[in-house]
């Protein structure tokens, strides 16, 4: 929340400064820059939004909570992105067939150099702290935000063009600037869309397996399912433990798996896991036990006196 709050705040100073230069030099790279920044800065409002409603308890409708709200936060960044692409590339090709002679060549320059400078901060906050917390969105708008800086250099760039006599520079610069504005609406939609088709980096699904298997009492993991909540990860994991046990013990087992996720794995909020009974003996006889891996599980699980089914072995005595 508070890296939204200064982010916006770090993009709207930039943006308002960047418009008033509008006024004064009737740069229409300037203005695709400028709109591109207020569209920037706006997007912090609905994951400010999400975030808010990200932390409201689940109801007897919403099962799961509301952290999904960030992925809808992430559709209308989309729609934002779009519309700053589609207003940047119109204005610049109306600027092409009407050309207008601009003024004050160093303000404009001086301005691309102040969203540049702008915009990378802002993109460089937003991404370390999206990193920190888990936040695909976030990461994804500071992302939008370092683009948004190299097309500040279009401005810059187009300052110069014209200083050097070419004055079509500057719709032409425009128009650069909508294009890479339409590269970054590819790469974020297709992020929101592998969020809301529950798609995770296979790496977390490595992880969760592999601290799973080492727990004592685990025999194998049949099925692992992860997906994001917002920012955070829930994974719905089936383990097989020997048949041998009770249903406390396999409970206990199941608890340990449980907690050892939560503490191990980042990101890793909330995790369901099922347990299903294995006969020792022929989970040590197939292919799935791998003695390099399971060699401590298989002496842990045989040192248990079953609780059920079995008989004390006898003493040299008796």
């Amino acid at each position: 929340m508070r890296a939204l709050v200064i982010s916006f705040t770090g993009l709207m100073v930039t943006a308002v400064l960047q418009l008033v230069i509008v006024f004064i030099t009737g740069s229409v790279s300037l203005i695709a820059d400028t709109i591109h920044n207020f569209s920037d800065a706006l997007t912090a409002v609905p994951l400010f939004i999400a975030f808010r409603l990200g932390r409201r308890a689940a109801t007897r409708r919403y099962t799961y909570g509301y952290r999904r709200a960030e992925d809808l936060a992430g559709l209308f960044i989309v729609l934002m992105i779009l519309t700053s692409a589609v207003v940047a590339i119109w204005e610049s090709v109306d600027r092409l067939f009407n050309p207008r002679e601009l003024e004050h060549l160093g303000i404009l320059f001086a301005a691309g150099v102040i969203g540049f400078l702008g915009n990378e901060l802002v993109a460089v906050y937003r991404i370390r702290v999206g990193k920190q917390i888990g936040s695909a969105a976030l990461v994804a708008d500071g992302r939008h935000a370092r683009a948004d800086g190299f097309t500040s250099l279009a401005v810059a760039a187009s300052a110069v063009g014209v200083w050097l006599g070419f004055e079509r520079a500057d719709p032409i610069a425009g128009i650069i600037v909508g294009i890479i504005i339409l590269r970054i609406l590819w790469s974020a939609t297709r992020d929101v869309f592998w969020r809301l088709m529950d798609a995770v980096d296979p790496k977390h699904v490595d992880t969760i397996e592999r601290v799973a298997i080492k727990v004592d009492g685990v025999l194998s993991i049949n099925t692992c399912q992860v997906r994001w909540m917002g920012h955070r990860l829930r994974s719905d994991i089936s383990i097989a433990v020997d048949s041998r046990f009770s249903v406390g013990e396999s409970h206990g087992i199941g608890e340990v798996v449980q907690e050892t996720l939560q503490r191990k794995v980042r990101f890793l909020d909330e995790v369901v896991v099922h347990v299903e009974p294995l006969d020792h003996a022929k989970f040590v006889a197939s292919e799935r036990f791998d003695p390099n891996i399971d060699s401590s599980i298989a002496t842990t699980v045989s040192q248990p006196t079953p609780s059920t089914g079995s008989t004390p072995k006898e003493s040299p005595d008796a």
